[in-house]
Parts: C-alpha cells; structure tokens; sequence
C-alpha cells in the first residue's frame, strides 16, 4: 500500500503538505496541490476514509431522522419510501452515506446528540409535529447553527429551514376540480393538525369552499391520522350524514382508499354515488377501484433538494443560514371524482 510519505517525496513537500492537499484545510499554492495530485496518480495513491473524517472533523455522514411507529412499516409507506429515495439519490452524488435514525416521541427532543457524537455532519428531519418538545429541540439546533432541514413541515413563528410542498395550492385545486364538476356539498376528512401540511390543506379546502360562496360547515370536517384505517372508520361517519354530502376531499391516499372501500361496503362506489380526491398520488392511487383522483406531491424531488441544500450548507460552511424551498403540486384526474361512472 501506497502511503502519505511516499507521496510527499516524490511531490518534494512535506507530508503535512500531503494531508492539507486531501482534507482541504488551509491555503496552498496551485502549483504545489497539482504536483501532490499528479505524485498521488502516478503512485496510485488513495487516502483513508477514517483518518480524512478525523481531519476535517466530519463523518461524511448525512442524518435522516424518522419517526418510530409501532406496528407501521414506514420503508412501505409511499411518502417514507419517495423521500428517502431522494435523499439517498442525492447523498450518492455527493459522496455522502446516509445514517436512519429512529425516534420516539420521548427521543423527539433529542435530535442534537447525533451532531455531538459526531455521527453525521447533517441531518433531515421527516414526520417532525408541532409539539411543545419539538419546538424546543429545533430551537437548539437553530441557536448552535448546526445544518439541519425539515421536510414537508413547517412551523408558525419560527423561521428554520425547510423544504416543502404547496399544499394550500394542491388543495384548492383539488376543490375546484371538484365544484367543476358541479358539486357543492363537499367533505374533507383531514389529518392530525400537529402536522403543518394538514392546517395547510385545510386552509387550501376553505379557500376553496369560499371563493365559489359555500359554506364550511363543521358537518363537513372530518378528521383521521393518515392511515387506511382512520379512512375506512370515517365512512361510517360520513354515511350518516350521506344526504349532506355529495363529494369528499381526503388529506392522503391511505385515508380515500380507506373511505372508498368503507362505503362501498355499505353499497356507495366513488364516482358513481360520490366523488372522491386523495392527496399524494401514490402508486396505490392508480390501482385503486375505481382509480383514484389525487394530488401530486412531488416527494422524492423534495428529499433530493432537502439533501442537496442541507449539504451544500456543510460544504460551503453556511449552516447558520436557514432556507425555505415550496414545490409546486399537481391534481391528477381518475374515476374516482368523474360523474357517471359504473
């Protein structure tokens, strides 16, 4: 194996000289870090991963916190899987590796103990909720200004960097679609508000519902926690109120699909008795019975630029600076919300 002295005796510096040329520390002549690079090819020379992280105090490590939930298989989960598939696209073209966390709701409050035990130089944050202990965490991340970045969450009064999705937009246009198509008693079943992009998504439905003149009637809001689940049990509810409603918008595809399958249990099919908009367009979307009508949110383009940004933070020595990034949506038409469909 080649080594470091080798290198420098045939550069003709020091070997000190040698290591400044590998881990980017300190000024150096032009001249002098060609004829380092040109002894290192020529030898064939390459420097320990280990040693490099040591000298410039990084792990070459990119954090990606995720929220621990018992009996819920998150690396399935349509919005889990496309993040992280961005993220992991993007810290391969960096150079970085990518280190999961898991953490309870208990751990939340936790998040700096990853940068002080030197595991990661950065860190991503998915499935964060607007509670008291995790304001207090991400203040502290904020106030030693380490690089940190929030995906598809944001938080009212404090300016942290971010990267989302507009959800206001895509939720009006899923509304509009709806009023369009000449309804006008109009459900939301929604997610916990812990979440920003369920306040936003209401906000967007309301904006909606009061643009076109018509009611937001409590009668209307529903509320489940993203999960199939919490769909199908909020049939029951809406089919007791079914004389009231004539469409529904859901705040995920997990909770329509739920709602779908629920009500047609009791003899109602989407886009026939109803009309039904998911949220995500996810794969199970386009092979839902009928094929459901939702709102594109561009996920995976969102972990590549929360890992681009966050990174670009680490290599540029601005991790002080905090970023907002909103991508736009898109509502992608199916069955599921068109009139007339047996």
């Amino acid at each position: 194996m080649v080594t470091r002295k080798e290198v420098a005796d045939l550069a003709g510096v020091s070997e000190a000289t040698v290591s400044r040329v590998f881990n980017g520390l300190g000024p150096m002549k032009p001249t002098t870090k060609e004829r380092v690079l040109q002894a290192a090819k020529q030898l064939n020379y390459h420097p320990n991963a280990i040693a490099q992280s040591f000298a410039r105090r990084r792990s070459g490590n990119l954090g990606v916190v995720l929220p621990y939930m018992p009996k819920v298989h998150l690396f399935s989960t349509y919005y889990f899987a496309e993040i992280l598939s961005g993220i992991g696209e993007q810290v391969r073209e960096q150079g970085y590796d990518m280190l999961l966390t898991l953490l309870t709701p208990e751990d939340s409050a936790d998040y700096i103990r990853l940068f002080r035990s030197q595991k990661v130089d950065a860190c991503v944050i998915l499935g964060s909720r607007d509670t008291p202990g995790q304001r207090e965490s991400l203040q502290r991340l904020q106030e030693e200004k380490l690089p940190f970045c929030l995906v598809n969450q944001h938080f009212a009064g404090m300016e942290l960097s971010e990267v989302d999705a507009d959800h206001v937009q895509g939720s009006c246009m899923a509304v509009r679609h709806l009023q369009e198509a000449g309804y006008r008693r109009i459900a939301f079943l929604n997610g916990s508000p812990e979440y920003s992009n369920s306040m936003d998504r209401l906000k967007g439905y309301c904006q909606a519902m009061n643009d076109a003149g018509l009611e937001v009637s409590p009668q209307l809001l529903f509320e489940g926690n993203y999960s199939r689940k919490s769909g199908y049990e909020a049939a029951a509810k809406l089919w007791e109120q079914r004389d009231e409603v004539e469409a529904v918008f859901a705040a995920n595809d997990r909770m329509a699909i739920g709602l779908m399958q629920g009500l047609r249990e009791r003899g109602w099919t989407a886009g026939r008795d109803l009309a039904v908009v998911g949220c995500d367009d996810s794969d199970a979307a386009k092979l839902s019975d009928p094929p459901l009508t939702s709102v594109s949110v561009p996920f995976y383009e969102m972990g590549k630029a929360a890992a681009r940004r966050v990174l670009g933070q680490v290599l540029d020595g601005e991790s002080g600076k905090s970023f907002q990034v909103k991508l736009p949506t898109q509502l992608i038409v199916r069955q599921s919300s068109l009139r007339n469909h047996e």
